[in-house]
């Protein structure tokens, strides 16, 4: 019962910082964590760098966009610390069930080799269901990756493996083994 009162008026209090439909997926409604991660995130969505992101991120993660599409019973995938979702000309579309490890980053555009002071256009990034993303890996513009697809730690994905159901490691990312 207690849970529930908590629940409702907790729900009223984080709506005024974060968007209604990221307060209620699977970590909000069937475990606790949700509301933990959005009270622990309050302090940088007041002052710090996720201002702008519409729901709960680990203040040492770095959105620089919304332009993040993923199903909200995946919030979890933003709790780990030091990931950078770099989302600022093209959307990254995160399959369900697909895990992210600490330090990694997802980029969708960079700098133009001839200029450094300007950026090439955006390209989506695709990562498919069920994908595992190991720590300190780095996902480049126009990647697609399809689903249960695993990439090493380290590695640096430089082109798509739509196929999926394979891991991936190297620099840059090379299949090693299909699954």
């Amino acid at each position: 019962m207690f849970y529930k009162i908590f629940r409702f008026f907790a729900f009223y209090f984080f709506s005024l910082f974060y968007e209604k439909k990221y307060l209620k997926g699977y970590y909000f409604t069937k475990k606790r964590m949700g509301w933990y991660w959005a009270f622990i995130d309050l302090k940088s969505k007041i002052i710090g760098a996720n201002r702008s992101i519409p729901w709960p991120v680990n203040p040492q993660t770095i959105v620089s966009n919304n332009n993040v599409v993923f199903d909200v019973d995946d919030i979890n995938i933003f709790q780990v610390p030091g990931c950078y979702w770099q989302c600022r000309d093209a959307k990254i579309y995160i399959g369900k069930g697909t895990m992210v490890a600490p330090n990694v980053g997802i980029i969708t555009t960079n700098h133009d080799i001839y200029d450094v002071w300007r950026h090439v256009e955006g390209k989506e990034v695709i990562l498919g269901e069920k994908c595992w993303i190991g720590m300190n890996a780095v996902i480049l513009p126009g990647v697609e990756l399809g689903p249960g697809t695993v990439v090493g730690a380290g590695a640096v994905v430089t082109h798509s493996f739509k196929e999926g159901f394979c891991v991936l490691g190297g620099v840059p990312a090379r299949m090693i083994k299909k699954l």
